[in-house]
């Protein structure tokens, strides 16, 4: 509806609006003003914020001025919690309305807490598909991880040239114009020394042989071990002879000294590093020490437990593995020594039939005094060379070991080890160095790789 004031024409009226004379004179009407109409119109709603706003808005906490200068500085901690769903809003949360909860048993939005000595905790929950473990920074990496197959890129000038087969004669034929890399076989034997190779941290580990039986090759098994990884490795292997009836391991090797465990635990006092330890033993073409036991029975009988956590104490200070040839019967008084030190076994089996049952009696034991775990870590090294082997199925004894162990080996028969003198590697069968390097890949792979 228009109405007219005075005599003002509608043209006037409407500039004089535009200039914001209309509101002061609704407000303020003059004597001259005509008649005029008032709207009242309702007041209008309040603002409501839209979710992404509350999603992020957080409300301000009250500071006592006066207690700044004499309480700790104040410092926030902003968590996010991932618990699904999307962002749903923002509150305010006392700490006597932290433990309430939203229908549906999460707490949902931002909630800030102000906690004693001005600690203010803001925590935004309900964040979709948030994975608390991709906040946290990757472990730093060790001086180990800097190889030359992951820093260097392989091209024809870089690449190495084939070691050995075909691929190599391929390689000289044509001038080393034509670099296949190296065969399949090579690349095995490569995967085989890194897993040999793996490293350790938090001390020597301790690797015992033993089985219920003499006779069945522990020595030789034994030796093949400490070989395999002493050839592969680069630190230091040491096999000791703790039997105490007379063994027979340091005959294994070239003997390079007469002193033996016993003489170490006379003069361990005198013992102050790795030199004047290998006085003590013979090394081989691979680098392994062996440390002889007594040649007189008499004096080997004396060899028991304390002597043994001697000699092994004094090892484990220079030496990253060390084997134990545990020698006949698991019950004279080095072998629990010798067990509690373990973290693998190795069981040596023979391939007749009484040789397999007393190897597996040799488990029952384990787990009934209290060695369960080493049983089910434990690898077993069937030994192909003795006698009767031919008339057993091998197949049936390894399926038995197969539900008791974590692995088994076959150590096939080699004619330098039947003869029971001084064992040459390089001399070995090709098939039994192979044996002796997956057996020492097993036994490492069981060990644990750090321990306080």
């Amino acid at each position: 509806m228009t109405e007219h004031s005075g005599g003002e024409s509608p043209s006037a009226r409407r500039a004089r609006s535009r200039s914001g004379g209309g509101a002061h004179d609704a407000a303020n009407p003059t004597p001259s003003d005509g008649p005029s109409v008032r709207v009242e119109l309702p007041p209008a709603p309040p603002r409501e914020a839209p979710d992404d706003e509350l999603a992020v808005a957080i409300d301000e906490v009250s500071v006592d001025p006066g207690s700044i200068g004499s309480q700790a500085p104040v410092s926030t901690a902003v968590g996010l919690v991932a618990s699904g769903g999307a962002y749903r809003g923002a509150r305010r949360e006392s700490t006597a309305a932290a433990g309430s909860a939203e229908p549906g048993g999460a707490a949902a939005g931002a909630a800030v807490d102000a906690g004693a000595g001005g600690i203010v905790s803001v925590a935004l929950a309900d964040v979709d598909s948030l994975a608390v473990a991709s906040l946290e920074a990757p472990p730093p990496e060790s001086a180990d991880e800097l190889t030359a197959e992951r820093l260097i890129e392989e091209t024809r000038a870089t690449q190495p040239a084939p070691r050995g087969g075909l691929n190599r004669a391929v390689y000289e034929a044509t001038l080393h114009l034509v670099n296949l890399g190296d065969s399949a076989k090579v690349r095995e034997q490569d995967a085989l020394n890194a897993r040999i190779r793996r490293r350790f941290e938090g001390g020597a580990r301790f690797v015992p042989v033993l089985t219920r039986k003499g006779g069945v090759g522990k020595t030789t098994v034994t030796t093949l071990l400490g070989m395999a990884l002493a050839d592969a490795r680069d630190d230091r292997i040491v096999a000791i002879d703790a039997n105490p009836d007379r063994g027979t391991l340091a005959e294994r090797v070239d003997r390079q000294t007469r002193e033996t465990v016993r003489d170490v635990v006379a003069k361990s006092t005198s013992i102050g590093g790795y030199t004047d330890f290998s006085r003590f033993v013979s090394r081989d073409e691979t680098r392994l020490d062996i440390l002889a036991s007594d040649t007189d029975p008499t004096l080997s009988e004396a060899f028991d437990d304390v002597d043994y956590e001697i000699v092994a104490g004094l090892a484990a200070r220079y030496y990253s593995i060390v084997l134990t040839d545990c020698g006949t019967g698991i019950v004279h008084s080095v072998m629990r020594a010798t067990l509690q030190r373990a973290d693998s076994v190795v069981i040596v089996s023979g391939g007749s039939v009484d040789e397999a049952r007393l190897a597996s009696e040799t488990l029952t034991w384990l787990e009934a005094n209290g060695f369960g775990a080493l049983v089910r870590n434990a690898v077993v090294a069937i030994n192909l060379a003795t006698q009767g082997t031919h008339l057993v199925k091998v197949d049936e004894i390894e399926a038995h070991f197969q539900s008791r162990v974590r692995e088994i080996v076959r150590i096939p028969y080699d004619p330098q080890l039947a003869a029971g003198s001084v064992v040459r590697w390089r001399q070995l069968r090709p098939v039994t160095r192979q044996a002796a390097r997956e057996l020492a890949a097993l036994v490492v792979e069981g060990m644990p790789v750090e321990r306080d």
